[in-house]
């Protein structure tokens, strides 16, 4: 069997060009879980530093209200350039901080989801290092601490994913021994704001994944250790999924032996007191993020079935995983592909849950290691695939932000896809033009707001490491977007238009004239670099200004 290294070699006169990978063996270092732990190493290393310099104490960040994005910035504090963020077409509305959310630890946020109550109240369940803060969102934009439930470890960690299907929170960590916890939001709805709760153990629905269930024979029957790196649901068949759950201690994690090799373990909530696993997909081995849903598309022989597109590290593969109770370990895996470039295969979507044509999805190494392929000029990059026929994906094409980071999370409503991009911050991309060109050269950027002003001056306008925002959640009815932040805390942005940018228009005056003036040896120069800096942040014309602009302006 050839692996992907040798296939990549092969193809790499190919730009881009999609690798069949059926029948083709994962590398080594997927298999072995050497680049996760790279990845994982590279984040903690940043972390540790924040920590230490003061950058996770989120207490230092003050609250912040409404502010209006005015000629490309927000200045929620006039003057103060860590409070004023780089936007176009989005507004703030609120920002509390971890530690006003009830977190004890500095910062370390991870992820976070939306669940709109049945009267139509909109809540955000926020994973932060010690558990799950629980927010309402007002009718004007307002974050209401509500309470957290905490974590079941006695640790905390760095990754807390969450997932919410029919308003049951779906909680899986990093952490030994956690487990999932599942969690009735309709909890939620008769809290006192005035004396925020803090929930016990004992108020779970059900927790699984630490003891055995009685079947021990059977490699679904809890988490290796308790740990999960992440959590699905397939919203409309109502279950859940533990996926990414490897082996080691605390300190460690190791992929040999696996009980399902780091798969799809299926979780049957139908009766939320009795959360039990019956079966898992794990010929594929480690999913690192999937998307399950029913299969609504042009390919006639998998109309109606239950589809899990999977992000597997170094593939995209896509399982049928249809069944009444998905008993025993019944992987069918209708198409596996890679593409030129691919370093970490991390998370994505499908463009339209009606119309499943085409899916985007984000490569979360790339940017920081890629050799070859579209990221190599470390523009966060989101890769297109022609999924309409599902055994034969196609790559079509990428597009690009405008600022160097690291993409992430991303998850699309109504033909607008709307990431989380580390330091660059919140954006939302119009995506509506892929069916008809699926390049991606059509794809614009309808708006966004830069949560991170840290690395605004850094070359390139951003810096490519793992610091700002991992995760969002934009599928409110109010149209409030909630974006969590892992060294600050929790912002509330509402789009005020989604139309691209204006080109700009320059008219010649003594001001422009004076940073062109071509027959003075280098000032063109000059002036380029000198306005690639300046323009980052919002300023005063008294601070570094040029003396001849000065003058001239």
């Amino acid at each position: 069997v050839l692996s992907l290294g040798t296939l990549a070699m092969l193809c790499s006169a190919v730009v881009g060009k999609e690798i069949n990978m059926m029948g083709v063996a994962h590398s080594e270092e997927y298999i072995s879980g050497a680049k996760h732990a790279e990845i994982m190493k590279i984040k903690m290393a940043h972390w540790d530093f924040e920590v230490a310099s003061g950058a996770m104490n989120s207490e230092l960040y003050p609250e912040l209200g409404y502010t209006k994005c005015i000629d490309g910035f927000a200045a929620a504090i006039p003057g103060d350039f860590n409070n004023t963020f780089r936007c176009r077409n989005m507004d703030l509305y609120h920002f509390r901080s971890h530690a006003s959310l009830g977190s004890a630890v500095q910062g370390q946020a991870s992820s976070s989801w939306g669940w709109t109550s049945p009267d139509g109240r909109e809540f955000v369940a926020v994973g932060q290092f010690d558990g799950t803060a629980f927010v309402e969102i007002s009718s004007e934009g307002k974050m209401i601490y509500l309470g957290r439930l905490p974590t079941w470890d006695a640790l905390g960690a760095r990754w807390r994913e969450i997932r919410v299907v029919k308003g049951l929170l779906v909680v899986g960590s990093e952490a030994w021994g956690h487990g999932i916890q599942l969690f009735d939001l309709t909890k939620l709805l008769t809290l006192d704001p005035a004396n925020p709760t803090t929930f016990t153990q004992a108020d779970l629905a059900s927790h699984w994944g630490v003891i055995s269930q009685g079947n021990a024979s059977e490699p679904w029957d809890k988490l290796p250790v308790g740990r999960t790196h992440n959590v699905v649901v397939n919203e409309e068949l109502g279950y859940a999924m533990a996926v990414g759950s490897v082996g080691g201690n605390v300190t460690t994690r190791v992929r040999e032996n696996m009980p399902c090799n780091g798969g799809l373990i299926f979780l049957d909530i139908s009766d939320p007191s009795n959360m039990r696993s019956t079966g898992c997909a794990a010929a594929d081995f480690y999913v690192h993020d999937a998307q399950c849903v029913v299969y609504r598309g042009p390919d006639k022989r998998y109309q109606g079935r239950d589809i899990c597109y999977g992000y597997n590290e170094d593939t995209v593969t896509i399982f049928d995983v249809t069944g009444d109770k998905k008993i025993g370990n019944q992987t069918t895996i209708i198409a596996r592909v890679s593409y030129e470039g691919a370093e970490y295969i991390h998370q994505g979507v499908v463009l339209d849950l009606q119309n499943q044509e085409y899916l985007i999805l984000d490569d979360e190494f790339d940017e920081v290691r890629g050799v070859v392929g579209a990221a190599t000029n470390k523009l966060p990059t989101t890769h297109i695939f022609d999924i309409r026929d599902l055994e034969n994906p196609k790559y079509t094409g990428f597009y690009q932000g405008k600022v160097r980071t690291i993409d992430h999370n991303q998850y699309v409503y109504d033909g607008f896809a709307y990431q989380s991009n580390y330091g660059a911050g919140f954006h939302i991309y119009d995506i509506r033009s892929i069916p008809r060109d699926p390049t991606g050269k059509s794809v614009y950027e309808a708006a966004f707001f830069d949560i991170f002003p840290e690395d605004d001056e850094a070359p390139g306008g951003g810096a490519v490491v793992f610091a700002g925002t991992w995760s969002s959640y934009a599928g409110f009815k109010s149209g409030f977007i909630y974006v969590n932040t892992i060294e600050r805390g929790s912002f509330i942005l509402k789009a005020t238009d989604k139309s691209p940018a204006k080109a700009p228009v320059c008219n010649a005056d003594n001001c422009l004239r004076a940073f062109r003036a071509n027959h003075i040896p280098g000032r063109l120069e000059e002036s380029q670099e000198f306005c690639a800096g300046y323009l980052a942040r919002q300023r005063g014309m008294q601070d570094v200004t040029k003396t001849y602009a000065k003058n001239a302006c």
